[in-house]
């Protein structure tokens, strides 16, 4: 559905601006108010990782006069496969500051605004207060959530993204207008059911991909152009070099929000059942190297079990482990592999599915297995740095 531009137009170009926004300009689309509006607009952008990269680098190109950026995480080595706003040279440094840096390189007329800080109920609707618009490049649910929720009690419409390995989803959530994202997803996945994509990885090209698509939507809300994606949710699949386009359409039983809830409680990173097992039940990696010592000379006797998936395995491992993968313990299949005579360790990249296998296996009787807390992450960054991380 068309709607009303989103942002009032700023006065008049300068000879510069005219000169860097001309393709914008002889657009009969956008044109000179249309341009003036990007100038005016106040476009908040949360995350500057694989989304929010692409986004920031294509909304500064546009001429979106101003830019904030929430983000308080620092550039890591494994980031830079997909996070192309940042380079070599930015490792260990604030993901916020070098955005900012970025930005300036690609269009110096854009002002931008740091938000060093995690996004919570604390500080988020005066954040929020702060723009016209929202783009939201997170990639975990309790944070999503949360954006929905203060989007809703501002008003404010936002651009929504997501990817996983090779598909992509984007819409336009504004609840005055249409759906929100409570609509689309009512309640987060049980916890652990959907890997992250530190842990399910994804195609660093489909951060462009995505991240381009939700800035063309930022454009037309801006410029009140077309048609934007609210009630509408696009799902791309790079293998298949597909797009399709399902219709949304309002809950007619969702409940109305009326304020700020405790996010990582809805959402919850493990189960009942895995909180409760792990209690009294973690082993750390510095306990584990001294029980794999005890074991190599006959003192302790145990399994090592590593959950994670063989394509992780190829990176690295900690040594005198086995592979048998969550999934299997999921379908009841790797319970008959498991010794009934040694104590059962469980690891896997950094406690979380190790946490959940832990659940069954003492519901299968092995109530003395344990899980290695931090799993092999962990393990690398403590006992053996020799081996590569992910």
């Amino acid at each position: 559905m068309a709607l009303p531009p989103l942002v009032e137009p700023a006065e008049a170009l300068t000879p510069d601006e005219v000169r860097r926004y001309s393709r914008h300009l002889i657009i009969p689309d956008v044109g000179m108010i249309g341009q003036r509006r990007l100038k005016n607009a106040r476009v908040l952008v949360i995350g500057a990782g694989g989304l929010g990269s692409p986004a920031l680098l294509y909304l500064a190109a546009a001429g979106v006069g101003t830019l904030g950026i929430v983000e308080f995480d620092t550039v890591d080595e494994s980031n830079l496969q997909r996070q192309i706003i940042h380079g070599q040279s930015d490792i260990g440094r604030s993901k916020a500051v070098s955005a900012k840096e970025s930005v300036a390189e690609v269009n110096p007329l854009v002002d931008v605004i740091v938000h060093d800080v995690r996004l919570d109920n604390d500080n988020v609707m005066e954040i929020f207060a702060q723009y016209d618009l929202i783009v939201d490049g997170t990639d975990n649910f309790a944070t999503r959530y949360l954006v929905n929720d203060a989007a809703v009690l501002s008003h404010k419409p936002y651009v929504w993204g997501s990817i996983f390995r090779f598909e992509g989803q984007v819409s336009v959530f504004w609840a005055d207008q249409g759906p929100q994202y409570r609509d689309l997803y009512p309640e987060p996945p049980p916890p652990g059911m959907v890997p992250s994509c530190a842990e399910g990885g994804v195609l660093g090209v489909l951060c462009a991909s995505i991240g381009s698509i939700m800035v063309t939507e930022a454009i037309k809300l801006i410029t009140g152009i077309g048609d934007p994606l609210i009630g509408r949710l696009m799902v791309y699949d790079a293998l298949d070099m597909s797009y399709k386009t399902l219709n949304l359409r309002r809950d007619p039983a969702g409940e109305p929000i009326t304020e700020l809830i405790d996010y990582e409680a809805f959402c919850g990173a493990i189960t009942d059942e895995a909180a409760a097992a792990v209690s009294g039940h973690t082993l750390s990696v510095v306990q584990l190297e001294e029980w794999l010592k005890e074991r190599e000379a006959g003192e302790r006797d145990f399994v090592l079990i590593d959950v994670r998936e063989s394509v992780e395995r190829e990176i690295n491992e900690i040594p005198g482990s086995v592979l048998i993968p969550k999934g299997d313990f999921q379908t009841g299949a790797a319970l008959g592999e498991l010794p009934q005579d040694k104590q059962v360790v469980l690891y896997c990249k950094a406690g979380t599915r190790s946490a959940e296998c832990l659940a069954i296996v003492h519901g299968a009787g092995l109530a003395d297995a344990v899980h290695v807390g931090g799993g092999v992450s962990a393990w690398v960054n403590q006992i053996d740095p020799s081996q590569p991380s992910y």
